[in-house]
């Protein structure tokens, strides 16, 4: 069986959670907690507190007092840069105990630090970022278009008091793409870390707060969506609500917002398509695309490449390589250097992710290789074989829907036509990758593919690059001036500059 997790809680140093509150580290009122089971062995390893609708009511209230009243959204920009650029620093700094505790959340493996999804050094590069925008959120003058002397300009000022809901998969990525642009533009924060993942975020919660934040400018409640989301999507002094996860939690949240006309940024997830044209690399191409969706978080990410569209003159090379790449997943504990996949984040994850490897099988789709639950030493866990489908249509379920596990879908096609069409015929837009060395066809792909990011030959996030998707993939977009321009307001001012009426 995996070697036991806690050995390694205990390491770290790891007691059970409490909450940042208007700069107070509590428990939940009611004493109720969370017990956190690991994926991997599927242990007890912490629990933390589960807020209710009066733990929310007061984080609220507090960021509430901090907008309205505090140093914080008064700031001078130079001030605001340098506590960013500190928090930056402080996470570099504990890069490693970061990694560890992300390994105790959601067992991504300590092998995959370096990567994007996961590094601490991207969620400092994230502040370090935001922190350069803080004294350049500038407004703009225009000149009178009617009669009349006058100056007209425009600020851009903080939205007030943010609500962000963070996902398991990448905890301290995500809370740091909204975290940070919020704390830029000089708003106040209520955070919620998934119920699956939370303790990576206490920690990195608690550095931001030694690195000089006010009281109630950031305030983490913990528990799962009901009580603690719907508490905090529902709050009337809740001026904006920034969400990564499901379609199913967006739409509640578009709901909620109605009533207050709060602003919302979502992001929704994606069925993101590789097309692989026959002049492209294909080893290469079924490596990394292979690689997106079994090697670290299994799949687990929005932007994996789950349909790989492939030239039928090419299809037999790819699916080689990407099977070579399936038996090279290795799983495990987190903790071993040797690790290079994580288990699925929940059994009942688990079971959804085997029932739609069913459905494709049931609905004609030829299996390559997995398509099982692991056994043996690995059965305590929520390991699933990589998996990899040829001969897909892209009307079965598993071209379809976000599996969120380590299943390829293998759809071929015959020529640019087939591939366009193939690849927007999806409700998500999310991401995409083009391989080919013609710069011409690439260029007439990125044209035509309905997505948010396009990459050729190759796909990597930067921190000031906007993300975000098309159509059900959400609304809005992290990264770059896009996101930190969405927590704020824009306001137009009306100078007279005689005694003429405008």
């Amino acid at each position: 069986m995996v070697a036991s997790i806690k050995p390694h809680r205990d390491e770290i140093g790891l007691g059970d959670g409490l909450m940042l509150i208007d700069a107070a580290w509590v428990p939940a009122r009611s004493g109720q907690t969370w017990q956190h089971i690991h994926p991997a062995t599927g242990e007890q390893v912490a629990s933390f507190p589960v807020a209710d609708g009066g733990d929310v009511d007061l984080a609220v209230r507090a960021a509430r007092r901090a907008f309205d009243a505090g140093p914080w959204p008064k700031s001078r920009a130079g001030e605001r840069g340098r506590v960013l650029h500190r928090i930056a620093d402080t996470i570099r700094e504990h890069g490693d105990e970061l990694l560890a505790l992300q390994a105790l959340d959601n067992s991504v493996p300590l092998s995959f630090g370096s990567v994007y999804a996961t590094s601490p050094a991207f969620v400092a590069d994230v502040f370090d970022h935001h922190a350069g925008w803080v004294d350049k959120l500038a407004g703009e003058t225009l000149p009178p278009y009617q009669g009349g002397d006058h100056l007209i300009m425009t600020l851009r000022e903080p939205v007030g008091v943010v609500g962000a809901i963070v996902p398991w998969n990448a905890p301290i990525l995500l809370f740091a793409q909204k975290v940070a642009p919020a704390l830029a533009a000089g708003c106040t924060i209520v955070a919620k870390p998934s119920e699956y993942a939370t303790f990576a975020v206490l920690r990195l919660a608690r550095l931001i707060e030694e690195a000089g934040l006010p009281a109630g400018v950031l305030n983490v409640v913990t528990g799962p969506g009901e009580p603690t989301g719907d508490a905090l999507i529902t709050h009337p002094m809740v001026d904006k609500l920034s969400f990564t996860g499901s379609r199913a939690v967006g739409r509640k949240i578009i709901a909620a917002s109605a009533d207050g006309f709060k602003r919302v940024s979502l992001e929704l997830g994606g069925k993101s398509p590789a097309l692989v044209f026959a002049d492209a690399d294909v080893s290469t191409a079924a490596a990394i695309t292979m690689g997106t969706v079994t090697l670290g978080l299994s799949g687990q990410v929005c932007l994996a490449q789950t349909r790989a569209l492939v030239h039928r003159d090419v299809a037999d090379e790819f699916l080689a390589m990407a099977e070579v790449i399936g038996g090279m997943v290795s799983y495990g504990n987190p903790f071993d250097p040797a690790v290079t996949a994580s288990p699925l984040i929940s059994t009942r994850q688990m079971n959804r992710v085997l029932g739609l490897i069913a459905e494709g099988r049931a609905a004609g789709a030829r299996l390559v290789c997995g398509g099982t639950r692991s056994d043996g030493d690995l059965a305590a866990g929520n390991f699933v074989t990589p998996t990899l489908f040829t001969d897909v249509s892209n009307d079965m379920s598993i071209a379809r829907e976000e599996i969120f596990g380590p299943v390829l879908s293998v759809i071929p096609f015959s020529d640019e036509d087939e591939a366009i069409r193939i690849a927007n015929d999806t409700e998500y837009g999310l991401a995409a990758t083009v391989w080919t060395n013609d710069i011409k066809r690439a260029m007439r792909m990125t044209k035509a593919i309905r997505a948010g990011t396009v990459g050729i030959n190759g796909y990597q996030l930067e921190p000031h690059a906007a993300f975000g998707g098309y159509q059900q993939s959400g609304l809005g977009r992290e990264g770059g001036r896009t996101a930190i321009e969405s927590y704020t307001e824009l306001k137009t001012v009306l100078l007279p500059t005689t005694d003429e009426m405008i």
